[in-house]
């Protein structure tokens, strides 16, 4: 069983899932901001890595994205700062939390994919979300080698993706279904009585996969909203904003994840 799947075992609901861009603020800042978020209650790090064109991101994300580009963090550098990240004292106890790396085909694919992959699994990453991989490519390509080294792959479905998709995409994934709240981009507050209406439809299709929530999370209200008819949700841009300017990131991620859990 994965990291991710004992996870959802554990604690089938108001799983917590946060999003922070590898590199922002600073270069080395990934780890403080990884060690923070699973000392406070995060579940799953949602580690982005930073691309030029994210096009499913919005500003706020593409601007930590462009910061943490000019700071000099790649692939081959995030790599080299995770390694031995779980056995790391600071680390510590709260070593269960899953990260899953969250990025673009053209950085992986200039990296080389499987090499890509068997580096991922080799410093502790439990899973993938790819965006722009596309679901046929999976099937006949790259799935094998993501399953090879051991690593979940996340799809995501939006309120848009028809029934007999989302079963397609919930069959293919594992670790969990990444449900998208609308088809804006990231950091756009969103209509909840649409997500749920969105939400409960999704439940309907009793799906394989725990199901999360992104875009638009912002705080206690959006992500009980999301909790209601979800197994959790994903919180992105509000953290990413947090830190903006932040002098102390671990108290800065304590407070925030306490206003969120609490």
């Amino acid at each position: 069983m994965s990291r991710l799947q004992q996870i959802f075992q554990q604690k089938s609901n108001r799983v917590l899932n946060v999003y922070c861009t590898a590199g922002y603020p600073a270069l080395d800042s990934t780890l403080t901001i990884m060690n923070a978020l699973a000392k406070n209650g995060a579940d799953i790090i949602e580690l982005g890595m930073p691309y030029s064109d994210p096009l499913a991101d919005g500003e706020t994300i593409q601007l930590s994205s462009g910061k943490a580009l000019s700071n000099g963090m790649t692939i081959k550098t995030l790599f080299e700062q995770l390694k031995g990240f779980r056995q790391s004292p600071s680390f510590g106890g709260v070593g269960e939390a899953a990260v899953v790396l969250m990025g673009y085909m053209n950085p992986v694919l200039q990296y080389g994919f499987e090499k890509f992959c068997a580096d991922a699994a080799a410093v502790g990453i439990d899973g993938l979300i790819l965006p722009d991989l596309p679901e046929y490519e999976f099937e006949t390509e790259y799935g094998a080698i993501i399953k090879k080294y051991g690593l979940d792959f996340i799809f995501l479905v939006t309120p848009e993706t028809s029934a007999q998709r989302v079963s397609k995409l919930d069959a293919l994934s594992s670790g969990f279904l990444y449900a998208v709240s609308s088809s804006a981009t990231t950091g756009k507050d969103k209509d909840f009585n649409a997500v749920e209406t969105y939400l409960q439809r999704l439940q309907s299709y009793h799906l394989k996969n725990p199901v999360l929530v992104g875009f638009g999370i912002k705080d206690k209200a959006t992500f009980n909203a999301a909790c209601k008819h979800a197994n959790g949700a994903i919180i992105g841009t509000a953290y990413i904003k947090a830190l903006e300017g932040t002098v102390n990131i671990e108290e800065t991620t304590k407070n925030f994840l306490q206003g969120i859990l609490s």
